[in-house]
């Protein structure tokens, strides 16, 4: 059955999908600052800042496709859960960003017991500011917007430290390789 709802999930995204030559974006660089005016909202709705999410080292800041229709990223979340102790440890907060509006965030996060910050980056503001948009979804697909599948490890000041962004939405860091970077830091 699970291979069923994947291969139905593929189709749909390859017959939604097309390349956009036009529009291209620049990922922010290691090393750089993340945008000031870094903004998404919670699962009650709240706007949530960077400050409002940092850890005490910084935060694990993943940004994922839709917690709603990506298989790949429900999966993503749900592990995260097992590397969310550790990071807390080392003084690291995590959150997920993604294109979801909050109710579907928060009905994700009830459902799977989620402990960490879902963000809504609903018309993705904050996916397009990090140059993370995947630019293969026309305009008006049901995916326009999404970001390509990334963690970033942002100190408290803001500054990325380390990123990790898959160009294929199936691949996504371990938790072990997530906290190899942040034990790296």
């Amino acid at each position: 059955m699970k291979r069923v709802v994947l291969a139905a999930c593929v189709a749909i995204l390859a017959a939604g999908s097309a390349p956009l030559a036009a529009k291209t974006m620049a990922e922010i660089a290691q090393g750089a600052t993340i945008p000031a005016n870094f903004m998404a909202k919670d699962v009650t709705g709240k706007a949530r800042t960077y400050a409002s999410i940092a850890g005490r080292n910084g935060t694990v800041l993943v940004f994922t496709r839709s917690a709603k229709w990506c298989p790949f990223c429900q999966v993503q979340l749900k592990d995260l859960k097992g590397a969310q102790a550790e990071l807390a440890k080392r003084g690291y907060s995590l959150a997920a960003i993604s294109y979801d509006s909050p109710e579907v965030l928060a009905g994700f996060s009830k459902t799977h017991g989620i402990g960490y910050p879902l963000l809504s980056d609903s018309g993705s503001k904050m996916i397009d500011a990090f140059g993370l948009r995947d630019l293969q979804y026309a305009p008006g697909s049901f995916a326009e917007g999404v970001p390509k599948p990334a963690v970033l490890i942002v100190n408290a000041r803001g500054k990325l430290l380390h990123k990790m962004v898959s160009s294929d939405y199936k691949m996504r860091p371990t938790n072990a390789q997530i906290l190899a970077a942040t034990a790296a830091r």
